[in-house]
């Protein structure tokens, strides 16, 4: 990990260090929560969408992290009928939440990026082939 990529605290007691990878997954956890949100998508890279419930939490964030302050980039899926504004909304106050308490950040933008739509169908078909 390089040294850039990290946020130094020093306190008098010695430094904190954060990695930007950390915020990701404290951002990618805190979307997890918000109803109405189908799963997260790559972004502009690949564009392949990875469910929510999987492992890799910093997929679909991108973060970029100062000494003081963070912004976060945020591409999701939402489930067809929900209210799209409502559901950003919610994704921006959760993340910008979870990001201020866990690390001391002063988060100055959480950008929704709504990548797609997942119909009902196609979570039907995602169960069926979870269970064969």
């Amino acid at each position: 990990m390089e040294e850039k990529d990290l946020v130094k605290t020093d306190n008098g007691l010695g430094t904190i260090k954060i990695a930007d990878e950390v915020v990701s997954i404290i951002a990618g956890l805190a979307a997890t929560e918000i109803d109405g949100i189908a799963g997260m998508s790559g972004g502009l890279v690949g564009g392949i969408a990875e469910m929510l419930g999987r492992k890799n939490f910093s997929k679909g964030v991108k973060v970029e992290v100062g000494e003081r302050e963070a912004a976060v980039d945020l591409f999701i899926i939402v489930k067809y009928g929900v209210r799209i504004p409502d559901v950003a909304l919610a994704a921006q106050e959760n993340i910008k939440r979870a990001i201020e308490n866990m690390t001391g950040l002063s988060v100055v933008e959480v950008n929704v990026h709504v990548q797609g739509v997942n119909f009902p169908e196609d979570e039907e078909k995602a169960e069926e082939a979870r269970v064969r």
